[in-house]
């Protein structure tokens, strides 16, 4: 599930109550603003795409207080805490990662005091438990609806790019997963928790450990825009990866950038286009190569441990020439995961 799409359902229907804000949806100055005036300098939460910052929009314009005043009990929920929510049918559930930007502090386990005492926060999510713990079992009309037996028991979730990395099975600080779907996620198994806004970076707690990273805008939706998958495949064939392309691209589908540069204006950058389909593609994938390798020097600047080695999960996984590209950008062993999804095929 994409963590930072939220919604406002109504806490005893589940009706959504405003139309949802999708994961990289940037939100407007004001909310980031008031975002910054109540949380420490350069939170992860700060950032113009965070569930708190959607939060304060719908603050701030009067829609969850117009719900109120009409009797519909709103909440905040994020979109994994939603789907749950229609099984287990107890409100006000979420989980440490996808809090994570909504302001939850998974080391103290709570709201922090800036948090919990703004008029918003009784929207908020009352328990935040840790990923897999059980919350509740299946109604009985859910598990009529769905097939699913009554004895199931719903528990709390995770991010998708969690979920890719935990599938993947690191287990050694250093070691690192990039999930590469229709976005780029990065994620690396530090002893030491990094968050800084400015950069678009944060940590999950995944134990006593943390996962230290951030997602790019850039990825697979880019490469979808131009090419199918039979086309991919085909013409990176033609690719060798040793050879310059001579092309200093930085993929995005439209305007705005997350990580390893934080901007909500930058601008696509694939000019010029090359006449040859396949330079073009080599150039998008010497790209997106580049920032993923700009993506984990930051992180090691910022303090987290340094990175001895990527796995690969998500549909670019498949693509050899572009894992070639990728690991001379990076210095470092690059290799498929042993379980990955397959968002999209850029083989």
């Amino acid at each position: 599930m994409q963590p930072q799409t939220g919604l406002l359902p109504g806490r005893d229907t589940g009706g959504v109550l405003a139309p949802a804000k999708l994961y990289n949806e940037a939100q407007g100055p004001e909310a980031v603003a008031a975002a910054k005036v109540v949380a420490p300098p350069a939170h992860t939460a700060t950032a113009s795409t965070s569930t708190l910052c959607k939060g304060i929009t719908w603050h701030q314009q009067g829609i969850w207080q117009q719900a109120a005043a009409a009797g519909a009990a709103p909440c905040l929920m994020h979109q994994a805490d939603w789907l749950a929510y229609l099984l287990h049918g107890v409100p006000g559930v979420s989980d440490w990662n996808n809090a994570l930007k909504l302001g939850f502090d998974p080391d103290a386990e709570a709201y922090p005091e800036w948090l919990a005492s703004q008029e918003y926060a009784k929207l908020f999510p009352t328990r935040v438990l840790a990923p897999s713990a059980p919350i509740a079992p299946i109604t009985a009309a859910s598990a009529s609806r769905t097939g699913l037996p009554g004895s199931c028991i719903v528990c709390a979730g995770t991010t998708d790019s969690i979920a890719a990395f935990v599938a993947a099975g690191v287990s050694e600080v250093g070691e690192a997963v990039t999930s590469l779907g229709s976005t780029m996620a990065v994620k690396l198994l530090s002893d030491k928790r990094v968050d800084d806004a400015a950069y678009g970076v944060y940590s999950h707690r995944l134990g006593d450990r943390w996962l230290v990273g951030g997602a790019s805008n850039t990825g697979g939706a880019v490469l979808k825009q131009y090419f199918t998958n039979q086309q991919l495949q085909e013409l990176s064939e033609r690719i060798d990866p040793r050879q310059p392309s001579g092309l200093d691209y930085y993929p995005l589908t439209q305007p705005g950038e997350r990580f390893p540069i934080n901007d909500p204006h930058m601008q696509p950058r694939l000019e010029p286009r090359t006449a040859d389909d396949a330079v073009f593609l080599q150039g998008m994938l010497k790209g997106m190569s580049r920032i993923e390798a700009q993506a984990y020097k930051l992180l090691s600047d910022l303090g987290a441990s340094p990175v001895k080695s990527v796995l690969t999960a998500g549909g670019g996984a498949v693509n050899e020439k572009w894992t070639a590209m990728r690991a001379a950008a990076l210095g470092i062993p690059v290799a498929a995961a042993r379980e990955g999804g397959h968002t999209v095929s850029c083989s």
